[in-house]
């Protein structure tokens, strides 16, 4: 390719040193321009063959990449859950600890009750065989004993069932710890399951990464093949601008020699019918060679006006053809500019509906200026502006680190949560009056379609998904379908 390119330069080179050459030599360069433009091509279609191949190539990596970052965005939202499930687990145990403490504490506050009686009953001689040996009545002393029989029953029940309910509440605890450790475990499982997964997603990024410069080393080949393509072509225009020159200057000049054969011959005959008109002159008969003479001179003349007359004919009507030619370009012209002026943009695709949630009441009341970013970063991309990889800015990128909280503007509810080609893991929330809001690049989406959320909820983690270099959250603000410049909503 190189030797290749090498030689449409020397052509060109050539070609530019060369200014005025024969017909022949120029008929020559003009073959070795050609041959090397039918080489050029060539190498130019083998090339896209090659880019082709690499953007299937490329395509099956970011498949295979957008299936990384799916299995990572579910296994940290998996994550998210069994944190949640640890933190229930967690309350459940100090809940139940406290539980415990309670129990036993007042468990032992029966027992001392009970033995601070048993002592007083016992110092105050409320037995049966003191109350017998008393000399007291009896029915007092019966009755004594019954109600202290009954208060140590009582007493005796109490510290019963604190002692079972202390030895329920155990058992709940030893359940609390068995769900904590096998919550533990399975948060470690998943977590190992993760880092095998990232591995795989960094390996799949080098493999896009250096398919795609690969690729753009290609297409700058092919551009630069392109520009030497169409450089060659204007040098074979010239050389078949100046070869036709040339024939056109070699026909005049024939033209010209024809023509002084002619008047020269012409010449001659005058001189050999002048000297004819002299004989006959001579034989006395000049007068009807002279007027033979002025017969065809009025001919001749009068073939030249026609062949005049003929020719303005044949300009003015090759000036109507053009004339007509311009007034049906034009009338295309301003036919096409008004079919472009009445073509309307296709209208955006719509997303399916979200399914019925817990929403405030009266539902939600769309978006309003002083909004806070979801996320802090410096801005990049102008709303509006041109992309440097084609189209327009609809949106603003925020730069962050990877796994920084994406916090939504204000409340909605989520109508999409899914992997997107050229956006990777985005989310789009509905917030009434038809406004939306739409995160992408994500790196773990937290939130499903239909959720509702607060102002401020988090509902994902900023990432570099759907083939993007650097870690940073896309965000865009959409009212009635079309985009709108977020930081005319947005906090500086």
């Amino acid at each position: 390719m190189r030797r290749l390119l090498g030689g449409v330069l020397l052509t060109m080179c050539f070609g530019a040193a060369c200014g005025a050459d024969t017909p022949s030599a120029l008929a020559a360069r003009q073959e070795q321009a050609k041959k090397q433009q039918a080489e050029l091509r060539s190498g130019i279609s083998a090339l896209q063959k090659e880019i082709d191949s690499q953007e299937v190539s490329r395509r099956d990596a970011a498949s295979d990449l957008k299936e990384s970052e799916s299995a990572i965005s579910s296994i940290n939202l998996r994550l998210a859950e069994l944190a949640r499930q640890k933190k229930l687990a967690d309350d459940d145990l100090a809940k139940l600890s406290g539980q415990i403490a309670g129990q036993e504490k007042l468990l032992k506050r029966r027992q001392a009750d009970l033995a601070d009686q048993l002592r007083a009953q016992y110092a105050s001689g409320l037995s049966p065989w003191a109350a017998l040996l008393s000399g007291d009545d009896p029915q007092a002393i019966g009755r004594d004993l019954s109600y202290f029989g009954y208060i140590s029953q009582a007493q005796a029940k109490a510290v019963g069932a604190l002692r079972t309910a202390i030895q329920d509440l155990a058992a709940l605890q030893d359940k609390s710890e068995a769900r904590k450790k096998e919550l533990a475990e399975v948060e470690s499982e998943t977590v190992g399951q993760k880092k095998k997964l990232e591995e795989q997603k960094h390996e799949r990024e080098k493999v896009l990464a250096r398919i795609q410069e690969q690729l753009e080393r290609q297409r700058a080949q092919a551009d630069t093949l392109e520009r030497n393509d169409r450089r060659l072509g204007r040098l074979i225009m010239g050389l078949d601008a100046e070869i036709a020159r040339l024939a056109e200057e070699a026909r005049k000049a024939e033209e010209k020699r024809k023509a002084e054969e002619a008047r020269r011959a012409e010449e001659a005959r005058k001189a050999a019918e002048e000297k004819r008109r002299e004989l006959e002159r001579q034989r006395k008969a000049a007068q009807e060679a002279e007027r033979a003479a002025r017969a065809a001179q009025a001919q001749a003349a009068q073939r030249e006006q026609d062949q005049e007359q003929a020719r303005e004919a044949r300009v003015q009507v090759e000036r109507a053809r053009a004339q007509a030619r311009a007034a049906e370009q034009a009338e295309r012209e301003q036919n096409r500019a008004s079919a472009e002026a009445q073509r309307k943009p296709p209208a955006p695709a719509s997303q399916p509906q979200a399914a019925p949630g817990l929403e405030p009441e009266g539902g939600f009341t769309g978006l309003h200026k002083g909004l806070k970013p979801p996320v802090a970063g410096e801005i990049q991309g102008k709303f509006g502006a041109q992309r440097p990889d084609g189209g327009v800015w609809r949106g603003i990128v925020l730069r962050a680190n990877e796994g920084t909280q994406v916090r939504v503007v204000a409340p909605g509810r989520v109508v999409y949560a899914n992997w997107l080609k050229g956006f990777g893991n985005i989310i789009i929330v509905d917030h009434g009056n038809k406004y939306l809001s739409v995160y992408a690049y994500n790196q773990s989406l937290l939130k499903k379609v239909g959720d509702v959320l607060h102002g401020g909820d988090i509902l994902a983690t900023v990432g570099a998904t759907g083939g993007q270099v650097e870690p940073g959250l896309y965000f865009e603000i959409r009212h009635n379908g079309l985009p709108v410049n977020p930081l005319l909503w947005l906090t500086h």
